[in-house]
């Protein structure tokens, strides 16, 4: 056994410990309370298409400026179709033209009419059967130049669908439903090969990012992000998880993320960088209506929510440093007023409180140490 003093030189380092095994106890707030560790990002259109022509070309017409909002299919560029509209007329011309399949019915109907009557004066022995044979004969070759004009028509009729594609080769359409972000050509100028337009889909918007390879596995599809675009004034949004890369970028140890951003009312433009972090499963849900109060509680007591609703604000990385600052404050309060540090003697000695825990304490802070010592 030794003296006073050097068991009390000895409980002074446990002390200690009780102290940081007590703040421990608050780990999860703090953890919360630091903010999540940031990827950056890039916002970009979810679609840009470069529109241009598959024919060569004048450009006749060119109906929207830069930062027209398009919709899919909408008219952009007309290129001069003179010739084309011509031959597209005179294809549906002919295409409307039956005299032919006509001439070729009645035809049809005079040959039968023919092998009736031959039929007749054979019985009658007026004829003979060649001459029954040959009007039969002349009958089923009618019948057969009745059907070539009927070919005949529905060519002119696939024709005239040839003229009228042509016709619409001439005249460029948006293929999406985006923003004018590019004019390369103007009206009168000559189109080959290059695009004349660009569309840009910024709704919604497409958000990548690069990880490392760390945090692989740690993100999901369908998980929620929020994102904070490098924009004077821009609020953090959320952003939904759409892709993550199955193959990892050996060379910076990274994998790719691509996210969904809702863009409906076209506030966000594309090419924005931004700063990415990862919302806990409590943040990411929806906020719903709170319960009604009780006029009885006390003021500090309506701050306090169930274990399970203070677990999950304990796990939301966004509460603010002055509260975490706060929470500790009060955890070192009431451990110094509501445990004892005792030693009877034996090897080890629960510490047992001697004071109740202060109104309005969070239910987290209770925790039972023990302290173990040695002779």
């Amino acid at each position: 056994m030794g003296s006073p003093t050097s068991r009390c030189s000895r409980l002074r380092p446990l002390k200690h410990l009780t102290w940081l095994a007590a703040l421990l106890t608050a780990s999860p707030l703090l953890v919360a309370a630091a903010p999540g560790k940031t990827s950056g990002c890039l916002i970009e259109p979810e679609q840009v298409a470069d529109v241009g022509s598959p024919v060569t070309g004048v450009i006749e017409t060119l109906s929207v400026q830069l930062g027209d909002v398009v919709s899919a299919g909408q008219a952009l560029v007309t290129l001069r179709s003179d010739v084309e509209r011509a031959n597209a007329q005179v294809a549906a011309l002919r295409s409307s033209v039956d005299a032919e399949a006509r001439a070729a019915q009645a035809n049809v109907e005079l040959a039968q009419q023919k092998v009736i009557r031959q039929r007749q004066l054979l019985t009658q022995g007026f004829v003979s059967d060649q001459a029954l044979e040959q009007a039969i004969t002349e009958a089923e070759v009618a019948r057969q130049r009745h059907k070539l004009a009927l070919s005949q028509q529905q060519i002119y009729r696939e024709e005239q669908a040839v003229a009228r594609a042509q016709v619409g080769l001439r005249t460029l359409r948006s293929p999406i439903h985006g923003v004018v972000v590019e004019r390369y050509s103007n009206l009168g100028e000559r189109v080959e090969d290059r695009p004349v337009v660009r569309i840009a889909s910024i709704n919604p918007l497409r958000v990548s990012l690069m990880m490392p390879m760390a945090q692989f596995g740690q993100i999901g599809l369908g998980d929620v992000m929020s994102v904070k675009p490098e924009l004077p004034g821009a609020q953090a949004v959320r952003a939904t998880v759409q892709y993550v890369d199955k193959v990892v970028d050996a060379a910076s140890n990274t994998f790719r993320v691509r996210l969904v951003l809702p863009n409906p009312d076209l506030r966000l433009p594309g090419g924005l960088r931004c700063k990415a972090d990862l919302l806990s499963k409590a943040a990411a849900r929806p906020p719903t209506a709170s319960p009604a109060v009780s006029s009885s509680v006390t003021p500090r007591s309506t701050h306090m929510a169930p274990p399970s609703a203070k677990a999950d604000q304990v796990r939301s990385p966004r509460m603010p440093r002055q509260v975490a600052r706060t929470e500790i404050a009060r955890a070192e309060l009431q451990l110094k007023t509501s445990w004892t540090l005792t030693r009877v003697g034996t090897a080890t000695t629960p510490l047992a409180p001697t004071a109740s825990a202060p109104p309005g304490s969070a239910p987290w802070l209770t925790a039972s140490l023990t302290l173990q010592t040695r002779r």
